[in-house]
């Protein structure tokens, strides 16, 4: 098994906006209602939104591939492209999303070695994430990682109001 990861440019929104909406359907399609949901897309995953996001100075965008088939992908972010305001000691893993075919395989672990690396090289004394209440398996996986619950916050998916666990891990 081949890795290898991309840095995510604006030529690449089109794939960026299907994987995004393919990743999140996956995980969380079934917990929310269809119009949530399209709502949530049509915002947060709109060509506009992620070209915007993908130009932020402060944020990097990667995929990751598997034997050069598309797998998932990473979203950091640091300073004021965080989404909550935590200053500038602080880096944010904002998403972490692999396609259910190739889950179980190590990327969450080869994306999050090079979120933390990144922290590193930027001299960043913390990182931190938020992580839906009821995804289980994604707060056991940060666990093992060593991050621990600090606090909480609000993410909305379209017009419903979850609660996102925020956990934080020393660099």
């Amino acid at each position: 098994m081949t890795i290898r990861m991309k840095k995510i440019t604006t030529e690449d929104v089109e794939t960026l906006q299907k994987i995004s909406i393919k990743t999140f359907d996956d995980t969380f399609g079934e917990f929310n209602s269809k119009s949530d949901l399209e709502k949530m897309y049509e915002t947060n995953y709109s060509k506009e939104q992620l070209s915007q996001e993908i130009n932020d100075d402060n944020s990097d965008f990667e995929f990751i591939f598997v034997d050069n088939q598309l797998a998932g992908y990473l979203k950091i972010n640091f300073s004021e492209a965080q989404s909550e305001k935590m200053g500038n000691d602080f880096e944010e893993v904002e998403r972490i999303y692999i396609l259910k075919e190739f889950k179980r395989r190590g990327l969450g672990t080869h994306l999050m070695n090079y979120a933390l690396d990144e922290g590193r090289k930027k001299n960043k004394k913390e990182i931190w994430l938020g992580v839906w209440e009821n995804n289980i398996n994604a707060i056991k996986f940060y666990e093992e990682k060593g991050f621990k619950p600090f606090s909480e916050h609000v993410f909305t998916v379209g017009s419903d109001k979850q609660k996102d666990i925020l956990m934080k891990k020393n660099i």
